[in-house]
């Protein structure tokens, strides 16, 4: 329900999520709360009115999106002066996961204005969730570069990242993004795609880059619709890469000192020279 607390006649917004899929997984809570507020503010009020109409919910509705938030913040924050409530909702999903909406939520936590969070639906945790990767940590990138060279640069900064990486892909890229962690990681990183989450087809692919690339190949089906992308890196082969540089370190800086010895750990590795050079004090300040 929405309510004003007792000691501030302001309204508040209300961040809620909206099915990605599957219209049964839109809560109660969040279609009342729809039903009570005074405005909506919706990333494609089309969209939205859809969603509205199945669930014959009136409101009132103006656009948030990316090219026009930060300038309907100071709108938003008029509105809950004014007494008014207003909920925030993207397509689909949790508003703000790779979706419009930190602009206006950062100004008003910056004024002191409730922000209330209606969860539900989410393509990345429901993924990450059923995938059977690691789960205890994650780093979340959101969408990858367009164009290969900044993918390909984006890959290679996770080499050093700990826990499960997701991503999300769009259809058209799907296959171009997949091998160029083929490019980056070879068999490295082990792969699962969650394609449709929630939809009536639904589907989970497992395996390495190469593996992945080779169903998309065998089936054109397996590269249409929506992709959240996750990666698990080998430990063993971080740990192996970390050792044979330590390795040559420790032969490195029985004559040179640190500086020289990691940039000639880098050229002799192909790993980054101030990753080396921090590993070369590190073994110093420990010898």
């Amino acid at each position: 329900m929405v309510s004003h607390s007792s000691d501030d006649a302001r309204g508040s917004l209300y961040i809620v999520a909206t099915p990605i899929g599957n219209l049964d997984d839109f809560s109660k809570r969040a279609e009342q709360t729809l039903r009570d507020v005074d405005y909506i503010a919706a990333e494609d009020t089309r969209h939205t009115r859809r969603l509205l109409n199945h669930f014959a919910i009136e409101a009132k509705l103006f656009s948030i999106h990316d090219h026009n938030e930060k300038d309907k913040a100071g709108y938003v924050a008029s509105l809950l002066d004014e007494g008014k409530n207003v909920a925030l909702v993207s397509d689909a999903g949790t508003p703000l996961i790779s979706d419009p909406g930190y602009h206006v939520v950062h100004a008003l936590r910056g004024k002191g204005h409730k922000v209330v969070p209606i969860p539900g639906a989410c393509a990345l945790v429901s993924a990450l969730c059923a995938s059977g990767l690691p789960t205890d940590q994650f780093f979340f990138a959101g969408f990858v570069p367009a164009k290969s060279k900044g993918r390909c640069d984006l890959f290679e900064s996770w080499k050093k990242q700990t826990g499960t990486v997701v991503f999300y892909e769009s259809t058209h890229r799907i296959y171009d993004s997949i091998a160029d962690v083929q490019k980056v990681y070879g068999e490295d990183a082990q792969l699962v795609l969650a394609r449709e989450v929630t939809k009536t087809f639904e589907t989970f692919l497992s395996g390495t880059a190469t593996e992945i690339l080779a169903m998309f190949d065998a089936d054109a089906n397996q590269l249409r619709g929506e992709f959240v992308v996750m990666l698990s890196f080998t430990q063993e082969s971080g740990n192996e890469v970390e050792l044979e540089a330590k390795r040559i370190l420790t032969i490195l800086l029985e004559d040179l000192p640190v500086k020289q010895a990691a940039a000639m750990a880098a050229k002799l590795t192909g790993e980054k020279k101030n990753y080396l050079y921090k590993m070369a004090l590190e073994m110093q300040n420990q010898a």
